[in-house]
């Protein structure tokens, strides 16, 4: 099975921009689908975006055009580029595999997870 572990997480201000990184270890990522969610204090945990081995990229309606998913194959690596954060963007953001290699939106179609990356945006 597959260990992912996120990092790149901070502090920013509103507009900044952010790049997190999901490294895998124990598989190669192209053995799965791969998904970002968030979750915010209070809220159910959310579908960000993702990325199959064939580059098929969705992203939930509140982040595209500001976010970009992309992978190394090389470094076993998954990004989550995130450009013109806002402070509702605020979140532990976790990555996800799918071993089916599909991009499921619900949490519960990932067999495997990260630990999470602390993401704050101020205003």
């Amino acid at each position: 099975q597959v260990q992912l572990v996120e990092s790149g997480g901070g502090l920013v201000q509103a507009g900044d921009s952010l790049r997190l990184s999901c490294a895998a270890s124990g598989r190669t990522l192209s053995s799965y689908g791969m998904g970002w969610f968030r979750q915010a204090p209070g809220k159910e945990r959310e579908f960000v975006g993702g990325i199959t081995y064939s580059w098929n990229t969705p992203y939930a309606d509140s982040v595209k055009g500001r976010f970009t998913i992309s992978r190394d194959n090389a470094q076993n690596t998954v990004y989550l580029q995130m450009n013109s954060l806002k402070p509702e963007d605020t979140a532990v953001y976790y990555c996800a595999a799918d071993p089916r290699l599909r991009i499921g939106y619900m949490g519960s179609e990932y067999a495997f997870w990260g630990q999470g990356t602390q993401v704050t945006v101020s205003s």
